[in-house]
């Protein structure tokens, strides 16, 4: 017998895939971030199944939003007009990603065939696991260092793409006032 939270998951989860492969197959920068922010609120509705509420408020808030509205200003700011140029033939890169993607479905075709192997059952604590409380504990004591790491490497990311546009800002400057001189 099938829960309604186990057909949630399923529909959330092949819409998540669906997004995912939008993303990364589509040719236009801005329809693959729309993929993008699609798949991050199914990935939200993934964690709401599993009992994760705030971890789902905040990849609706820090992904779909913020992260997004970054992700759509860099693409403006690289202004990827001349997609022609962008497509490549066959390469080596794609051959290893067509491995690792059929090694993926075949991994995906094992679990699905034995499913009745495994329990679906929820633990007693998993309720309580996506609690404030209980996340703020555990983020700030056992995984403290990876938190500040982040922090940190968000923060050198930041700072690269501004100094990448304002150089890029500062060649058009140039070559601007070359043309008119």
């Amino acid at each position: 017998v099938m829960t309604l939270t186990t057909i949630l998951f399923l529909i959330l989860s092949i819409v998540a895939i669906g997004t995912a492969i939008g993303t990364v197959t589509a040719k236009h920068p801005v329809v693959s971030a729309m993929n993008l922010v699609l798949h991050f609120f199914m990935l939200a509705g993934l964690y709401l199944t599993l009992n994760a509420q705030f971890i789902a408020v905040l990849q609706i808030l820090v992904y779909a939003g913020a992260i997004m509205v970054l992700v759509v200003f860099v693409i403006l700011l690289l202004n990827l007009g001349k997609e022609d140029q962008l497509e490549e033939k066959f390469s080596a890169r794609k051959g290893v990603a067509m491995t690792f993607g059929a090694a993926f479905i075949v991994q995906t075709l094992i679990l699905f065939t034995s499913a009745g192997k495994f329990t679906h059952e929820i633990t007693a604590n998993s309720v309580t696991t996506g609690y404030v409380k209980n996340l703020g504990y555990k983020l700030f004591t056992e995984y403290l260092f990876p938190f500040e790491f982040i922090a940190i490497l968000l923060l050198v990311a930041i700072v690269g793409a501004l100094l990448l546009g304002k150089k890029k800002l500062f060649l058009e400057r140039e070559t601007t006032q070359k043309s008119l001189k």
